[in-house]
């Protein structure tokens, strides 16, 4: 195939992948893949892919802040992100069978679910694990914003990369 056609398979998969964030799966890091493709074909400079690498790493770690940080502030403990965590993770399983917005909108209530229960489990006191699930769930969404704008860094750098390379 033609490299021009391939640049734009690429980019094409890496705005696909973009969807894959807010449901708690690896896009940014699909979009790395994508990319690692483009080193290997000599369409991407590895000086670029590099600094998109560092640029995923540092999404990686903001999103781990922000889910940490976000509940503390509403009386939250270790509990309540562990809570939020594995509650998202079930909560994207299970709104897995809605099309399109299941798996997000089941990512969500299943963030304050899982933060609500670990958090009351630990407290015994609804009133706080309340207000800390709803900080899990802040910081859930702030955590899903800020990878979905470095995924759109991405596609704009890489995908500039991809189709000028």
């Amino acid at each position: 195939m033609e490299t021009s056609v391939l640049a734009w398979i690429g980019l094409a998969a890496m705005i696909l992948s973009l969807f894959l964030i807010p449901l708690g799966l690896p896009g940014v890091w699909v979009m790395i893949a994508i990319l690692f493709l483009g080193v290997i074909g000599g369409m991407v400079s590895p000086w670029i892919f590099f600094v998109l690498i560092l640029l995923g790493g540092l999404a990686e770690f903001l999103e781990f802040v922000a889910m940490g940080r976000m509940p503390a502030r509403y009386g939250g403990t270790s509990r309540t992100f562990w809570g939020a965590v594995i509650g998202g993770l079930a909560g994207a399983l299970i709104g897995t069978p809605v099309p399109v917005v299941g798996s997000l909108i089941g990512a969500l209530l299943g963030t304050v679910a899982g933060a609500f229960v670990l958090t009351w489990h630990q407290t015994r006191h609804t009133a706080g694990a309340a207000r800390a699930s709803v900080g899990a769930l802040f910081g859930r969404a702030v955590a899903i914003g800020l990878k979905v704008f470095v995924g759109l860094v991405i596609i704009a750098v890489g995908g500039a990369s991809l189709l000028l390379g």
